[in-house]
């Protein structure tokens, strides 16, 4: 039996759930004085124009999502190659 992963399903998958990841640390790092904060400015420095504010929130939500669907379709379309 020979199981194929679906590269565009995990590709959105993936980057919905990290867009969704780095809402939640955003909104969790801006409800705080200072936990999270080091995170935040890590992926500031890798998402361009990411940062705690409403815009610069969004911005890195579509980075992340992005970055995280790039992934998932090279991790699916590696594995369909390897699983043959």
């Amino acid at each position: 039996m020979n199981s194929k992963l679906n590269e565009k399903a995990l590709a959105i998958s993936l980057g919905v759930l990290w867009s969704l990841a780095i809402l939640s640390l955003s909104i969790i790092a801006m409800m705080s004085e200072n936990y999270l904060h080091n995170v935040v400015e890590f992926f500031s420095s890798i998402y361009l124009g990411y940062s705690l504010s409403f815009t610069g929130i969004l911005i890195g939500m579509v980075w992340a999502f992005i970055d995280a669907a790039i992934g998932g379709w090279f991790l699916a379309w590696l594995y369909n190659k390897l699983a043959k």
